[in-house]
This record gives structure tokens, sequence and C-alpha cells, in this order.
């Protein structure tokens, strides 16, 4: 089960981590002044320390405000059933490609939600595959990752 307290705290650090991210790659581009005005970390640097003090803010809170339970069992196995599919797509792209990996994905998410013919969503994965290519590879020559499938094949 997880907390409200828990939630607010994992939201106030993962916030945090961004805004410190932000902040140290300000400090390498340069923050202050010059012969040519303000230099290019400047404006990073005070938006990563306003992150910092939103997410210390967030932080006091959460801790402060307790909340009753959010997530218990059901709603966790059903965020895992949407999470766990995502994680899946997203660790395959560098294995079989991003079309076939899409295109798998799609097909699964369809097919266990409808659990009934296997026709459409094997259209709807082939359409989505398809489309991804046809959009990104043809229209704005972005090349998607092929992965070692697609290295493997000459792609």
């Amino acid at each position: 089960m997880v907390s409200g307290r828990s939630l607010e705290a994992a939201t106030a650090l993962i916030t945090w981590a961004f805004g410190a991210a932000v902040v140290v790659s300000s400090l390498d581009n340069g923050i202050g002044w010059s012969a040519s005005g303000v230099e290019s970390g400047t404006f990073p640097f005070i938006v990563g320390l306003v992150i910092l003090a939103g997410s210390v803010f967030n932080l006091v809170q959460g801790w402060l405000q307790a909340r009753a339970v959010i997530l218990g069992p059901s709603e966790l196995r059903r965020l895992g059933m949407l999470f766990v599919p995502a994680a899946v797509f997203v660790g395959i792209i560098p294995l079989i490609g991003i079309y076939p990996a899409s295109a798998f994905y799609v097909f699964g998410a369809l097919a266990w939600h409808k659990r009934r013919s296997l026709l459409l969503p094997a259209i709807a994965a082939i359409g989505a595959a398809l489309a991804l290519y046809l959009i990104f590879e043809l229209t704005f020559q972005i090349s998607l990752p092929r992965g070692a499938l697609g290295t493997f094949f000459g792609f």
C-alpha cells in the first residue's frame, strides 16, 4: 500500500533531482554577466533554483499533511498492468527497434483488453507501425531506433 505522504515525497525528490541537474548544467554554461551581456546559463540557473525551491516546499507540505492510503492492492495491480507493458516496450526498442516494438505493444494492449478476435488488434498494430514509419522516416526524415534486429537485417 502506498500512502499520500510517500507519493508526495517521491515526487518532490524526483523534481528536486531534476532541478539540481538544471542548476549544475547551468553552472557549466556560466552564470552572471560577461562583456556581451548575460551569460547563457543564467536563466536556466534561476529556473533550476525555482524548481529546487518548489520541490522542497512540496516535500515539506507532503510530509506535514499526512494522508490515508492512496494506492491499495487493487490500484497497484491496475497501475502495474499499465506500467509493466510500457516498460517492456521501452526495454525492447534497443533490441528489435521501435517499429516492431510499437506493433507488439499496440497488439498486446488491444488484444488484452478486447479478448475477442485478434484480427482488429493485428490490423491496428500494423497500422501503428506503418504510420510511425511514414510520418517520421518518410515525411520528416527522422530516423527512429531500428535496434539490433534492424542492424542484423541491414537497415
